[in-house]
């Protein structure tokens, strides 16, 4: 062989040793960043640092590297008059709460209203669903004027008459129903109005290179506050009190969270949602909302957008935080305040 051939030999082997680190960096360079095992508080191997950790409020769940069971929901809300069409049912003489757990109906709802009964105990004085061992003097239905499906129209309001007139039948009870036309036009107003006011805001936050693993978008808000949900792809901030609604949502690609390798999944985006009428307005949600967001994009190598891909810049975030405020102020003043029972009954 000459030293023509042999040099090249030795110039195409450094080629195709070239052309296979090329070709390793590449797969590994488009490999989805991984969690990386690390003590708490660590930065992580790729030399970002982790997200500071948003403090939850006095009493709030929070991250320690255990799991997490998300807080069991409050006892419904009893009936409003004010988002509640509420038909009086008097009795000839008391009935016992076993007597009318018995009479009440299959389901507990008229379309897609909540319908309800409530009896006023003998001894508490107090409205309450029908309970064992209890005797109750009076009972009231009632089914609910709004919510985020549309107001209550005819056919609804027939169906809870009927209902109610077949409970006070099986009780001996006389119902005192409402004007079916007054409480639709209720139903109207009060729709028109909770649609004016209603809020959801959700930021994405976009990979601006690598794509993420499942792991990686855990790993990095779990060290924020969030816990995992019930739902594959979603994680929760709880709220300050057991019971009630998350202060945010942080949702990924279900699919890569189900993956048989989610390792191997990649992620390029996460929705941070913020439901507006559930919160309180005391959590100051929103300010937590651009600090999550603006913590991920941050550690995680990504950038904030709308949820039509436009970078949010301060000056667009300010002027959201703004208007919020000034939603909240027409919630309180209507008394349906961000975060009551009554509002997250309305916006549900």
């Amino acid at each position: 062989m000459s030293k023509l051939q042999i040099g090249l030999a030795i110039v195409g082997a450094l080629v195709l040793v070239a052309m296979a680190v090329q070709a390793a960096w590449i797969s590994r360079k488009n490999q989805p960043r991984q969690a990386i095992p690390h003590e708490r508080g660590d930065a992580s191997s790729d030399g970002s640092e982790m997200p500071a950790r948003i403090e939850p409020r006095p009493d709030a769940a929070g991250f320690d590297g255990a799991i997490f069971s998300l807080p069991k929901l409050e006892k419904r809300a009893g009936m409003d008059a004010l988002i509640d069409v509420i038909a009086p049912i008097a009795l000839d003489a008391p009935v016992a709460g076993e007597a009318a757990l018995v009479a009440l109906p299959a389901t507990r709802r008229v379309g897609s209203k909540p319908f309800s009964i409530e009896g006023l105990n003998a001894v508490s004085q107090v409205w309450e669903m029908p309970l064992v061992g209890e005797l109750y003097v009076a009972f009231q239905s009632g089914v609910q004027l709004a919510n985020r499906l549309g107001a209550l129209n005819e056919i609804e309001y027939s169906e809870f008459v009927m209902k109610t007139q077949t409970f006070c039948d099986a009780i001996g009870g006389a119902p005192d129903i409402p004007e079916m036309l007054e409480a639709v036009a209720r139903a109207r107003e009060l729709d028109q109005f909770a649609s004016e006011h209603d809020a959801q805001l959700g930021f994405v936050v976009h990979t601006r290179g690598a794509a993420w693993s499942p792991a990686y978008v855990q790993q990095n808000a779990a060290h924020l506050g969030f816990v995992p949900a019930a739902m594959a792809g979603r994680m929760v901030l709880p709220a300050s009190a057991a019971g009630l609604p998350p202060l945010l949502t942080l949702n990924f690609d279900a699919q890569a969270a189900l993956a048989d390798d989610p390792a191997q999944s990649a992620v390029r985006e996460l929705v941070l949602a913020l439901d507006v009428p559930q919160v309180e307005r005391s959590e100051c949600p929103f300010i937590r909302l651009r600090e999550a967001a603006q913590a991920l994009a941050d550690s995680m190598d990504g950038v904030v957008a709308d949820d039509r891909e436009v970078p949010l810049v301060a000056a667009a975030l300010d002027l959201i935080g703004t208007e919020l405020e000034g939603l909240y102020d027409v919630l309180e003043q209507r008394d349906l305040s961000a975060g009551s029972a009554l509002a997250r009954r309305l916006f549900s």
